[in-house]
């Protein structure tokens, strides 16, 4: 029995699916035919669902193929690494490094990428190949660079490249420094978040090029952004929607424990305690996570749940100065806070909120970045218009 056999799963599916909603075009149809995604799916994975960030036991193709073949032909991501390789256990591991992104959202990136014949590419983040395999067939082997920070990872996908006809220039290497020797580039496109766009990435492409790629600030949420390169040495653009891709190595950041910010106290430890009428619950959207995030730097939340359904949520600043809590209990009007150190974390976070309320609540799709040799900068509506921050 082959793996197709006993299951409704097939790419001819998978295909019709993608162009019903709209992500896969009938421009990228023949390289979605030449590149099927199972040539590039390793035999053991762990299947994502689309939407979420929470991965299903393990599948290895040689125990149960037809369930394989069902994860590669369904619109979610598949995690393919933990812990950069260290994990190797049949159970998860803590931290999902390397993956093969959700069907929906490699079309749509390449489509937000307006790339044609001969443009030259460069591609962040090799993953499993078939990003850059699907790009191969469209500019030409000879006009992609690929960039995989992880030697199993790169030397993987290259065999997988190889044994598909594909033979880009594969390198390893830090994806933050780009790869200069081949530039410059019509197109960049980055398959890792970033919380800012390195800016080798602005210099390596060309004026009037685009660079698309996920980015999110250090508190949470996430998008797709897309910019234009200009000859002043800037680029630009609006976010299209949302994503959740793992971050740039080179930009992780390591979080302390909350014991750190408690200095051995056990909570309330000194902090301050006060009430408030928002919900912790209104602040957790993926996209009011990304408005707040842009306003409200250097902090990020966490969440402690309790078997009633009930919730304490954690604020924390990267400098481990300042803390806070908001607990959330169901059909309650107040909630209780509690704030300790020279940031009142709860506070900005309000008034993040507050902010946002007051411009209509606006989806990703409102912002916009502008990246110059100095920073970035976040707008709403037009670069005329930057997010104002909230100071601490």
């Amino acid at each position: 029995m082959t793996e197709q056999q006993g299951t409704d799963a097939s790419p001819e599916r998978l295909a019709s699916a993608l162009m019903e909603k709209g992500a896969l075009t009938s421009d990228w149809l023949p390289a979605f035919k030449r590149a099927p995604r199972h040539l590039f799916v390793p035999d053991v994975i762990w299947p994502g669902t689309a939407g979420g960030n929470r991965q299903k036991s393990r599948i290895i193709r040689s125990e149960d193929s037809r369930a394989w073949w069902d994860a590669v032909y369904t619109d979610a991501p598949i995690t393919t690494q933990w812990d950069d390789g260290a994990h190797t256990g049949p159970d998860k591991g803590k931290i999902p490094s390397s993956s093969n992104s959700m069907p929906t959202m490699v079309f749509s990136m390449l489509d937000a990428l307006s790339v044609h014949e001969g443009h030259r590419v460069l591609e962040i983040g090799t993953g499993t190949g078939w990003n850059a395999a699907l790009l191969s067939h469209r500019v030409g082997p000879e006009n992609l660079v690929t960039v995989e920070v992880d030697e199993a990872t790169a030397a993987d996908a290259r065999k997988r490249l190889q044994d598909a006809g594909f033979v880009p220039l594969a390198v390893v290497g830090d994806g933050a420094a780009g790869f200069g020797l081949e530039a410059p580039y019509d197109r960049v496109i980055a398959t890792c978040s970033i919380g800012q766009i390195p800016y080798a990435w602005i210099e390596q492409t060309k004026p009037g090029g685009v660079i698309v790629a996920p980015w999110g600030p250090t508190y949470g949420g996430e998008a797709v952004v897309r910019l234009t390169v200009k000859s002043d040495g800037s680029a630009s653009g609006k976010f299209l929607g949302s994503s959740a891709f793992m971050r740039l190595r080179a930009q992780r950041t390591e979080r302390k424990h909350v014991r750190e910010y408690l200095k051995g106290k056990p909570w309330p430890a000194d902090g301050v305690k006060s009430t408030t009428a928002l919900s912790p619950d209104d602040v957790g959207d993926w996209r009011v996570m990304f408005a707040i995030g842009v306003q409200v730097a250097d902090a990020f939340p966490w969440v402690e749940t309790y078997k009633d359904g009930s919730y304490t949520l954690w604020l924390r600043d990267t400098a481990v100065t300042s803390w806070a809590t908001a607990d959330f209990e169901k059909d309650r009007t107040e909630f209780a806070v509690v704030q300790s150190g020279p940031r009142k974390l709860w506070d900005e976070v309000e008034k993040a909120y507050r902010w946002w309320e007051k411009q209509g609540c606006p989806g990703f799709e409102r912002f916009g970045l502008t990246a110059t040799v100095d920073g970035e900068t976040i707008w709403l509506d037009e670069p005329g218009n930057p997010v104002p921050p909230i100071l601490g």
